[in-house]
Order: structure tokens, then C-alpha cells, then sequence
């Protein structure tokens, strides 16, 4: 009777998308188009209710299909969820902070090389903790790390690279990968803008997220898939993914799944640390963790998102061709991006770059005042930021090569508008419309 009334429970659910949720695809000009949003149906409405049935509140049996099937598809061994994606580059870093790791565990006073053009959560971390972040400068128009400037960064304090994808453009993971393998240092792969991209290394296309010591992604609704909230950190490395499982979860000793005890057979024979022999080990902390767990409610979306991937990543890609094809005659006034070498991404948005003449700040609010959401490339120069104001002031706490000169370029001329799954043609048409209108009624030196 139970499973009949399950079954009606969710015929029920796909009824109501079909009458509440189901896309029109009409779209008027001057409707708001936004950067980014969620993109769903039916399916992954009928899992929500479905595990809300079961009311196993936190991570369950969805969580442990979707991250078995998210790590295929990326193509590493193992998958946490997390829940976010900032969280997942918490965990990243503070996994690389743990004593099992000896000589190559991150201390503070240690230096990791990263960008200031980015989103903050890449390098909070290294600051929260009390290592040394030192800032390299990126190349335009891909945007991501300049790679000349890394022998420069480099000192004998450096530990690790913890550097993204920006927007999904791969960054240049041949030489990334090279210079860490070189110098003993980790690579943290940042890859929460960038779910689905692939590059080329070594003849062989492999899945960006897949070629760092650690990697991350992000679930928010804007994101390549979604959960709502929710975050992933992927590894191959059997020893990090018992670290970072503990970081996760309360910084246990223990790794038996919630609510199962003793799978290690051995819970109260250890010996840990100057506790008394035989203490529970399901209450044994080998580090200072958190508890950043996902619920199995967006786990059971996850998993008839992650279904739709292939199809949202081809989306992107066709919507950043046709905004690119519309815009290509204008590149006198602005720098049109372009994907890193060897490299297929899987485009979070559509960054445009204005040149000489041409105010960026104009141009964005005029596109606002046509309902078109625009965004800046994130913090276009985190030194800036009131954050950093005291590190400005006492003058240490980071290092800086060179003088960021392409990234003060992205904070002053910068911006960037959506290629997201749920546009259509007329959306793309009205955005490439409207920016061409604003080009062509401000010719150069004009403004």
C-alpha cells in the first residue's frame, strides 16, 4: 500500500511541474535575462519529494549514488560532498594542512601561489589559516594565470598551487602540472566554474577537476548543475580522501558512514593519541574539522542533474558561439575571449573586455536598464577589497609578482553575461542587439 502511495505522491509531483514549473519559451524584450539560474524538470523535482519521503535528513543513499557518479564522470577515485562550494575549497586546503601529510603538509608562515582575479573563497582559506598567499598576474583574454610569472613566485616556502578555471576556460594545466611535479608542490584545482570542461595533456582528454592533487566544484543554482547549495571536493589519492572525509566530518578519526557502526571492525581496540586504550573510535578527532555535510534531500537532485550534464555543457558552448559569431565584428572596441589552448570548456559565462574609449561602467548600466544581468569577474583585484585593508596597512601577510597589471585591465574595463542552459536564441539575440547598439553610439575616444 505504502509503494501505491508513493507512486501517486509522485505522479503527482510530475503533474504539478507540468502545470507550475514547465518552461514557456517565450520570451519579450526587456524581460530581465539573468547571468545564470537553475534549469530543472520534472525529474529532479520527483527525486527532491522522493527522498523527502524517506525523511533520512541528512546525507543517505543519494548522496552515495551521486557522489560514485559524479566521480566517474569527472574521473578521479573518490568525491565528497560538501555543502558548498567555498566549503569545498575550504576542505581542499586544510586537507593539505594535516599532520599524516610530514614535510609536505602546508604550515603557517608557508606560501601557495594564486591569483587575485578570481572569486574570494579560492583564497580565503590560505589567509584564514595563516599561510602566505602570493599573487601572480593572469593574461588576457583567457583570464586565466600568466605561467611566465610562476619561476618568479616561486621561493622555498611555496607548498602549492591554488588557482580556477575561470568560467570555464581550462587554465594551462600542461604547465601548471609540470611546474608542480617539479618543484614537489600541490595543486589545488579549482573547478567550481568549470564542471564539464576537458583539455588535452599528454595526447589523452581528460575532465578538468581531474588533474589536481585536490579539486572542487559548486552546486549553487547559477552553477553548471545544482542542489541549491553544494560543493564537492574530488581527489585520487586515497590518503587525502580519509583527510579530507575527517575535515568534513567533525575531524574524526572514524570514517564509518553516519548512522552505521564499527565498519573498520576494530571501534574499540585503538589506541589514539594519550587516550585510554579501547576509547570509542567513532569519537577519536585526528584533526579540528567542521561538519560541512549536504542533506540527501539535495543529493536526490544532484543525481537527476548530474544526468543532464552533457546536454547543459553543449548548451553553454552553443550559446558562448553565438554571442561570440554576433560580436566578432566589434573587436575594435572590445577584446572578445578565448579558450586556452588544448582546451574545450564548459563556459560559465561571456566575459567582455572594453577598449580604450569605451567606459565599462556606462555600458553595464546600460545594459541593466534593458533587463540584461551583468556581473564582474568576481573581485577583479582581491587586493583591492576592504578585506585586505589591514594586510595593506601592516604591509605583510601576502606577496605580490610584478604589479597585477592585467588584473587592475579586468577591474576597470571587465564584465561578463550569461550563457546559461535555460537562454534562448531570442535572449542571446537581444543581448548581442543591445551591446552592439551601445558600440555603435559610442565610437572610440568619444567617452
Amino acid at each position: 500500500m505504502s509503494a501505491d502511495l508513493r507512486t501517486q505522491i509522485l505522479a503527482l509531483v510530475n503533474d504539478y511541474y507540468n502545470e507550475h514549473h514547465k518552461p514557456k519559451n517565450s520570451f519579450i524584450p526587456g524581460n530581465r535575462i539573468p547571468y545564470g539560474g537553475r534549469v530543472f524538470d520534472q525529474e529532479d523535482m520527483i527525486n527532491l519529494v522522493d527522498s523527502s519521503l524517506d525523511f533520512w535528513l541528512t546525507a543517505g543513499r543519494y548522496a552515495e549514488e551521486f557522489e560514485e557518479s559524479l566521480a566517474r564522470y569527472v574521473g578521479v577515485r573518490f568525491c565528497s560532498l560538501v555543502n558548498s562550494g567555498s566549503s569545498a575549497n575550504l576542505i581542499a586546503f586544510m586537507a593539505l594542512t594535516s599532520p599524516r601529510l610530514g614535510d609536505r603538509a602546508i604550515r603557517r608562515g608557508d606560501e601557495v601561489i594564486t591569483v587575485a582575479a578570481g572569486f574570494p573563497t579560492t583564497v580565503s582559506p590560505i589567509v584564514q589559516f595563516g599561510a602566505i598567499p602570493v599573487f601572480v598576474d593572469v593574461n588576457i583574454p583567457q583570464y586565466n594565470i600568466d605561467c611566465s610569472q610562476l619561476k618568479d613566485a616561486l621561493s622555498d616556502k611555496t607548498k602549492a598551487v591554488m588557482i580556477a578555471h575561470t568560467l570555464g576556460n581550462s587554465f594551462n594545466i600542461a604547465q601548471i602540472r609540470n611546474f608542480c611535479d617539479e618543484h614537489n608542490l600541490w595543486l589545488i584545482e579549482d573547478n567550481c566554474d568549470a564542471l564539464g570542461a576537458e583539455y588535452e595533456m599528454d595526447g589523452q582528454w581528460r575532465k578538468t577537476g581531474s588533474f589536481g592533487d585536490i579539486a572542487t566544484s559548486s552546486f549553487y543554482p547559477a552553477h553548471h548543475i545544482t542542489m541549491g547549495e553544494g560543493g564537492a571536493v574530488f581527489t585520487k589519492n586515497g590518503l587525502l580522501h580519509k583527510i579530507i572525509r575527517s575535515f568534513r566530518d567533525w575531524g574524526r578519526d572514524c570514517w564509518c558512514d553516519s548512522g552505521i557502526d564499527n565498519t573498520c571492525g576494530r571501534r574499540f581496540d585503538g589506541q589514539y593519541g594519550e587516550l585510554p586504550c579501547g576509547y570509542d573510535h567513532k569519537y577519536v578527532y585526528s584533526h579540528f574539522g567542521y561538519n560541512l555535510k549536504v542533506t540527501d534531500m539535495q543529493a536526490a537532485v544532484g543525481c537527476s542533474q548530474l544526468k543532464k550534464l552533457p546536454y547543459f555543457v553543449e548548451a553553454r558552448r552553443n550559446n558562448w558561439e553565438y554571442l561570440y559569431s554576433s560580436l566578432v565584428d566589434f573587436q575594435d572596441k572590445i577584446i572578445l575571449p578565448e579558450p586556452m589552448a588544448d582546451s574545450k570548456p564548459s563556459w560559465f559565462g561571456f566575459l567582455i573586455t572594453v577598449k580604450e574609449g569605451i567606459n565599462r561602467n556606462k555600458l553595464v548600466r546600460y545594459l541593466e536598464e534593458q533587463g540584461i544581468q551583468t556581473r564582474m569577474l568576481f573581485a577583479g583585484n582581491l587586493l583591492k577589497h576592504p578585506c585586505f585593508d589591514e594586510m595593506r596597512k601592516e604591509g605583510k601577510g601576502y606577496r605580490v609578482v610584478g604589479n597585477l597589471e592585467q588584473t587592475d585591465q579586468i577591474m576597470d574595463n571587465t564584465f561578463w553575461i550569461g550563457v546559461y542552459p535555460g537562454m534562448t536564441v531570442e535572449m542571446l539575440d537581444y543581448m548581442s542587439e543591445k551591446i552592439k547598439f551601445f558600440l555603435n553610439e559610442q565610437p572610440r575616444g568619444s567617452i
